[in-house]
């Protein structure tokens, strides 16, 4: 291991230069513009794959009508073995290569194609979610090659390219190739979540689900003039306004009757894990800007974060959002707002609470518009995994030798949907094993990521998959 750790660091150059290339590809999945990229960037990614011997599979997963009304195809997901030795364990790694949208009309400070380091942190997008911690797999593995060190287990590679816009058919891949994921693994490992702060590390054992709804609300057949029509007919996006406000309070708190009967009360063992988790609240709330947060104290706020379901409103599709004014009536607009779910919850049962409590809050406003209230998409399930696995312990064990310190156990607010289709498919344990802090700015403007996450994260990897192989 002496040696893979040396080759990693006297390397550190290539590495950083290998993630600028990558970053370099704009493989935004959404993007119809930006399609073909994404398909180049899974080509990339297999030839990098290939050069460390990998066997490696271009799975088709058909075609996807985009925004623009144009049909094409989807990046194909890749599926890689780097060894299939018999008396080895095999662990399975999942992460993506596609990204968000950037521009730097968005606030960026640099080019967010282009990876610019400015005091040790690396601007770009991707950079941390997802490219950064999947590259560091790949440049682990050149390493124990390169030292010609023995890499005691087998691995596996899924990636995929349309993670950002919902992991598209993945879960007709991983369900449909028993070949590949029901035999022949033992761990599942995800780089793709972040530190609880900026400096020290975790693993993370559970996540949220989500439900996007949309409230349809049709109050005319076209857009009316506000002069010629306002105040003879009963606005769609008054009572839209209406609506938003008797779903949440504005601490956050749910007032959907219901919604909240399934979650789980939280045990004195697990109220003892928060008290030695680090985090600062202040710190948090500077972080964000925030005038104030929810909560005062540190477990409270994040249990709001982790272990309970949270409503937040997402905006206003038919109303006029830009710079300027428009005296203009919508005659439809739609509400669009997420749940997010913990464990116990079911879709059923808050997809219920949630559309018949938007219907009686229109019959008491009297305004006889026609309102829909429907899911948008196929909803998201929470995850929470157990940690008194080798897999996890592996994991901690390695992250405390390589930072110096435990790492926090920490659950998230965030969604991974296929992360419990991994644990239900392997029938195996699933960890989360973030590389990048809390502070990259994933999804927003100058995202980033810390050169020594990025080092030391390699390192961690490093010294994890040797653990494995103790097992």
């Amino acid at each position: 291991m002496d040696a893979v750790i040396r080759h990693l660091k006297e390397n550190e150059q290539k590495w950083v230069d290998r993630l600028a290339e990558c970053v370099s590809i704009a493989s935004i999945s959404g993007s119809p513009d930006h399609r073909d990229e994404c398909i180049r960037q899974m080509h990339e990614t297999e030839k990098m794959l290939q050069t460390l011997g990998a066997t490696t599979e271009m799975v088709d997963i058909g075609t996807q009508k985009m925004h623009d009304g144009v049909t094409r195809p989807l990046p194909p997901v890749i599926l890689g073995k780097l060894g299939e030795d018999p008396k080895k364990k095999t662990l399975l790694i999942y992460g993506h290569m596609d990204v968000q949208p950037a521009l730097i009309t968005d606030g960026w400070d640099t080019d967010p194609f282009v990876l610019t380091e400015k005091d040790g942190k690396m601007f770009g997008r991707g950079s941390t979610d997802d490219k950064g911690p999947v590259l560091g797999w790949l440049n682990v593995i050149e390493s124990y090659q390169k030292t010609n060190t023995e890499i005691p287990i087998n691995i596996k590679f899924c990636l995929e390219g349309m993670e950002e816009s919902g992991s598209v058919n993945l879960e007709g891949v991983v369900r449909g190739r028993p070949d590949f994921f029901e035999t022949n693994v033992d761990w599942v490992c995800i780089s793709d979540n972040y530190f609880l702060g900026k400096s020290k590390p975790c693993v993370t054992y559970g996540l949220r689900g989500q439900m996007y709804f949309y409230v349809e609300i049709t109050c005319a057949k076209q857009d009316l003039h506000s002069g010629v029509f306002g105040g003879s007919v009963h606005e769609a996006t008054v009572e839209l306004a209406h609506i938003i406000s008797a779903l949440v309070e504005p601490n956050g708190k749910i007032k959907v009757p219901g919604v909240m009967d399934q979650v789980d009360p939280a045990t004195d063992e697990e109220m003892e894990t928060y008290k030695n988790i680090d985090f600062n609240i202040e710190d948090f709330r500077g972080y964000l800007n925030a005038a104030k947060l929810t909560e005062d104290n540190k477990a409270d706020l994040l249990m709001r974060r982790w272990r309970f379901p949270t409503l937040s409103f997402h905006g206003i599709q038919g109303a006029f959002a830009e710079p300027g004014e428009k005296t203009v009536i919508p005659g439809k607009v739609i509400g669009k707002f997420s749940i997010r779910l913990v464990p116990s919850m079911t879709f059923d049962h808050v997809e219920n609470a949630v559309v018949s409590h938007v219907q009686k809050i229109h019959e008491s406003l009297g305004t006889q518009n026609e309102v829909k209230c429907y899911l948008a998409k196929k909803p998201g399930r929470p995850w929470k995994a157990e940690t008194d696995t080798p897999n996890f312990q592996a994991a901690i064990k390695a992250v405390t030798d390589v930072w110096g310190v435990a790492p926090d156990l920490t659950r998230e607010g965030g969604s991974i949907p296929i992360t419990l289709v991994f644990e239900e498919v392997t029938k195996k344990s699933v960890l989360l094993l973030p590389m990048g802090s809390c502070d990259d700015g994933a999804h927003s403007q100058n995202e980033k990521l810390n050169r020594i996450n990025y080092t030391k994260g390699m390192e961690v990897f490093a010294n994890y998959i040797d653990l494995l192989g103790k097992e």
